[in-house]
Order: structure tokens, then sequence, then C-alpha cells
């Protein structure tokens, strides 16, 4: 099966038109023509079965056959994860992550960030593209970039962990992950946290974790976090 997504589709609709991109890619690329049936999800947890009107490849419309809306999940993921310095690092961890089932990143300036910038509207094709490629119905949501001290002084409830390679007691954190427990995971960038941002995070309740044994880039470190909380709750 392949998956579209037509973020402007709720349970209520009867018919739409994809956007132009969508359109040329169904109609020009796959051929597909009117009385096909497609499958589109709005990122929000439904999924759409549609049958083709209208094959243009500006505009294409369909009409609403079945709709479904899948089981939400029992917990949350949100990585808060600094940007790398190359830009395709970042988007690699933002597809892998997606597939793995992340529900919110938040891309953090700390002090030894080297990038503080991000195309954000790039950023978030790519978590549509991931999403649709591993056939999943809820996009993930993507925050604009934040200073580490605004994140820290922000609300985030249940369990909170901050992964750091500074010396000091820390625990496995397949250790300390709970299922069915919302998260919210601290990355750092590639020169690690600062010794007064870790001393900050730890008063604000978020409690040092380690990944294993061996030094990980920022992106991996953001990979396995993710994978590792999905494998408890799996």
């Amino acid at each position: 099966m392949q998956l579209f997504y037509n973020p402007s589709l709720d349970h209520s609709a009867t018919q739409f038109v994809l956007s132009p991109e969508e359109s040329k890619h169904i109609v020009r690329v796959l051929r597909k023509k009117e009385g096909d049936i497609l499958h589109i999800t709005n990122g929000k947890g439904y999924t759409f079965e549609a049958e083709i009107m209208t094959a243009d490849q500006k505009k294409c419309k369909a009409r609403i056959i079945s709709t479904k809306k899948s089981i939400p999940k029992r917990y949350s993921v949100h990585l808060a994860v600094a940007p790398t310095k190359m830009n395709d690092r970042y988007e690699w961890f933002l597809e892998k992550a997606t597939e793995i089932g992340v529900d919110e990143i938040t891309p953090i300036i700390c002090d030894n960030s080297e990038r503080k910038t991000l195309k954000l509207e790039r950023m978030e094709r790519v978590l549509q593209s991931a999403m649709k490629q591993s056939l999943q119905t809820v996009l993930p949501k993507l925050n604009a970039v934040t200073p580490f001290k605004t994140f820290i002084e922000g609300t985030h409830t249940g369990l909170k962990f901050i992964g750091h390679c500074d010396n000091g007691e820390k625990m496995e954190l397949k250790r300390r992950v709970i299922a069915d427990r919302d998260i919210t995971i601290l990355i750092g960038p590639e020169g690690d946290f600062s010794k007064e941002e870790i001393d900050l995070a730890r008063q604000k309740g978020f409690v040092p974790i380690s990944l294993g044994n061996t030094r990980l880039r920022t992106e991996t470190a953001a990979i396995v976090a993710c994978a590792t909380v999905a494998i408890i709750n799996s």
C-alpha cells in the first residue's frame, strides 16, 4: 500500500483535491487514473480510502469511500535534540525517529551548539515523507528552534531524562523507562551539554541517563533513545 498526505482532510470529508505535488506524483509518475483507489492520511490519526474522480496532474480530485481512525498510543515521546553541524545528519535523525514512532521534536540551542538555525520547512517535508513511507497516520510535531534554558523552564509531563557524556552517576535508559508513560529526553550537541546545563536540567527534574558504553554522535544518540523507548513499550 502507498500512503499519501492531505492535512486538510477531516472525518466529515466526502470529496477533496490533492496538492499539485501529490497530484503530479499520482497521475504522472504512478499513472493512476479515474476509478483507481488511493489511501490518504491527514497526519492526525485518520486514514481515508478514496476513489479518483478526476485524474488531473495539477488538481487530482477524489471521493471518500471509507474512513478509519488509528488507535492512539498509550504514551508519547518528546525528543529535544541539538542541531547537528551538518543538516543532513539532523534530517536523517528526523526520518528514522519518525519511522520508529517519535511524537514531538524540539531542536534546542545549547552552550556548545555550532549550528543555531534550521530550515524548518525542509524538515517538515522530511517528516511527512517518513510518515508516508512507514505507513503511519500521525505526523510528529516539529517545534521551533528553542534555547536550552527556555525549554528547561517549560512544562514537561511524565518521565524526564538527559543523556550526556559527563562523569557522574547515570543509569542506562532501558532501566529507567516505564511502559505507557510519557517521556521527554534531552540530547546535546557534538560538544555535549555544558556542566551548567546538566546541573540546571537536574534541578528541573531531568534524570541523567546513559545510552551505552560508547560515545555516540548526536543523531545516533537520539535514535538509540527513541528506539529504546519503543522497544520497552512494544
